[in-house]
C-alpha cells in the first residue's frame, strides 16, 4: 500500500488545524496543536498573522512552550516572549536541554536571566555558562553537554552493565567518547562495536583513536561541512587543553544548514532569515528601504551613463530599443557566475590558488556563449531595423558585456570575501551594476562612434 510522504502529511495536518481554528473549534484545535512536534508548531505560528498567532500561542501546552520558542525565528520569538509574564517564561525553560536553553536565554529580559540561572542547580548553571562562553554560531555554541564518556581500561562487559544501569541514553547517541581520568579526549567507540565485540575486550582495544574532536571556536558552517563529509551523527567538542567539553549532534547541524540556505536566498534581496513574514507594514518598510536605497544609487549610476549618450539615442532610436537586451543578458550571465562562485566560496572550494583557473574558465564560457548569442541578436537586429551596422554594433556590445559579466561574476565575490563582506549580500547588486554600466556604455559608445 502506498504511504503518504512525511512532508505531505505535515502539510495536511497543518491545513486541518487551520480549518479547525477558522471554524472556532478551540478544543479540537488545542488537541491538534499539542499533538504536533514543537518544530511544526513553530512553523504554524510563523505562517499566521499576528492576531491569529496570539490565539494559537494561547492554545500551546505550557510544557511545550520552551521547545517551541527555540524553533521560532528571532523576531517572532521576541514578540511572543514580550507578551509572556516572568513566571510563564521561567516555567517554559524548565527541563530544556542546555544547548536549547543557551539559544533561548539571550532573548529573555536581563532580570529574568538571573532568575532562570538561580532556579538551576550549581552543576547545570556551570554547564550552561560553559556553552554561553562561546559564540552562538560556533561549535562551542552548538554543543550539548550530555556526552556519555568511558575510560579506555574498562572492559566492554563493564560498559554494557553501566549503560543498562543508566537506563536511558541522550538522544542521538551513536557513540561513546573515550577519555582518561583527567577528561582528556582519546577517541570514540561506536555503540555497534560494543554490542558485537567480545565482552572481555577493553574499550581501548576497540575504540577509534583516529576520530579527531572539533575545536569549540570552529564556525558553525565548517562544523556542518565536517558532518557532511564524514557522515557524522555526533561529534566531540574538544578544548585547547585536550579536554572533552561536549558533543554536537546532527539535529543541531541540520538547523545550521537550513539557516545557511535561508541566509543565502534572503540576503540576496537584503532580507534576514529571522525577519517575520507577517511583521507590520512600518517595520517591514523600514528594513527594506536601506537595500532599496542602495539599489536606487546604482540605478542612478546606470542612468547617468545613458544620459551621456542622449544625443546618440535621439538620432538612433534603435539603440534605445536594444539596450534592455544587452543589459538583461549581461546581468543574467553575471548572476549565473556569481551564484556558482559564491556557492564555491561557502563550501570552501574556491580559493585564491584556483581563482585564476576559474576566471579563465568563465571568460572562455562567456566568450563561447557570447559568440552564439551575439551573432543571433546581431542578425535579428540587422533584419529588424534593416541596418546591418546596427546589428554589428549590438553584436560587439553584447560580446563585451558577456565577458565583463564573467569577469565580475568571479572577481566580485572573491574580493568581497577578502574584505570580510558576505558575497551573498552585496554580490548581486554590484555585478548587476557592472553589467548594466558596461552594457549601456559599450552599446551607446559603439553606436556613437560607428552610426552617427
Amino acid at each position: 500500500m502506498k504511504t503518504e510522504a512525511p512532508e505531505k502529511r505535515k502539510t495536511t495536518r497543518l491545513s486541518a488545524l487551520r480549518a479547525a481554528l477558522q471554524q472556532g473549534s478551540m478544543r479540537h484545535g488545542r488537541r491538534m496543536i499539542n499533538s504536533l512536534h514543537p518544530a511544526e508548531i513553530a512553523s504554524l505560528l510563523e505562517s499566521l498573522p499576528p492576531a491569529q498567532r496570539e490565539i494559537v500561542w494561547e492554545l500551546v501546552d505550557p510544557e511545550l512552550e520552551g521547545d517551541v520558542l527555540v524553533e521560532l525565528n528571532e523576531e517572532v520569538r521576541s514578540k511572543l516572549i514580550s507578551g509572556m509574564d516572568a513566571e510563564e517564561l521561567i516555567a517554559a525553560t524548565e527541563g530544556m536541554e542546555l544547548d536549547d536553553l543557551a539559544d533561548l536565554i539571550g532573548d529573555l529580559p536581563e532580570t529574568l536571566n538571573e532568575r532562570v540561572l538561580r532556579s538551576m542547580d550549581a552543576q547545570d548553571r556551570e554547564r550552561l555558562s560553559a556553552v554561553l562562553a562561546f559564540e552562538e554560531d560556533s561549535a562551542g555554541g552548538l554543543m550539548n553537554l550530555d556526552a556519555v564518556t568511558v575510560r579506555p581500561d574498562v572492559t566492554i562487559e563493564v560498559v554494557l552493565r553501566y549503560l543498562r544501569m543508566r537506563g536511558e541514553l541522550p538522544d542521538r547517541t551513536d557513540r561513546l567518547f573515550v577519555v582518561n581520568r583527567h577528561d582528556k579526549y582519546l577517541g570514540v567507540v561506536d555503540i555497534t562495536r560494543l554490542l558485537t565485540e567480545d565482552p572481555e575486550l577493553t574499550v581501548g582495544e576497540v575504540m577509534d583513536a583516529t576520530v579527531e574532536g572539533i575545536d569549540p571556536e570552529t564556525p558553525a558552517r565548517e562544523v556542518a561541512k565536517l558532518f557532511e563529509d564524514h557522515d557524522l551523527v555526533s561529534a566531540a567538542v574538544v578544548g585547547k587543553d585536550g579536554r572533552l567539553l561536549g558533543r554536537i549532534t546532527i539535529d543541531d547541524v541540520v538547523d545550521v544548514i537550513r539557516e545557511e540556505a535561508d541566509h543565502s536566498v534572503l540576503s540576496m534581496a537584503g532580507l534576514g532569515e529571522d525577519d517575520d513574514m507577517f511583521a507590520s507594514v512600518r517595520s517591514s518598510a523600514r528594513r527594506r528601504i536601506g537595500w532599496l536605497s542602495a539599489n536606487l544609487a546604482t540605478a542612478f549610476l546606470a542612468a547617468n551613463v545613458v544620459g551621456l549618450f542622449e544625443a546618440t539615442i535621439e538620432r538612433m532610436v534603435a539603440l534605445a530599443v536594444l539596450m534592455p537586451i544587452v543589459a538583461s543578458l549581461g546581468g543574467t550571465a553575471g548572476s549565473q557566475t556569481l551564484v556558482l562562485i559564491t556557492r564555491g566560496i561557502a563550501l570552501g572550494r574556491v580559493e585564491e590558488a584556483n581563482a585564476r583557473w576559474l576566471l579563465a574558465r568563465e571568460i572562455a564560457v562567456g566568450l563561447l556563449n557570447g559568440i552564439v548569442l551575439s551573432t543571433l541578436v546581431g542578425v535579428a537586429a540587422g533584419l529588424w531595423f534593416q541596418q546591418w551596422a546596427v546589428g554589428l554594433v549590438v553584436l560587439a556590445a553584447l560580446m563585451i558585456n558577456l565577458l565583463a559579466a564573467a569577469l565580475a561574476g568571479v572577481c566580485v565575490p572573491i574580493l568581497l570575501k577578502r574584505f570580510g563582506v558576505d558575497p551573498a549580500i552585496a554580490g548581486g547588486m554590484i555585478v548587476t551594476t557592472v553589467t548594466d554600466v558596461i552594457g549601456f556604455a559599450s552599446l551607446l559608445g559603439l553606436g556613437t562612434f560607428f552610426l552617427t
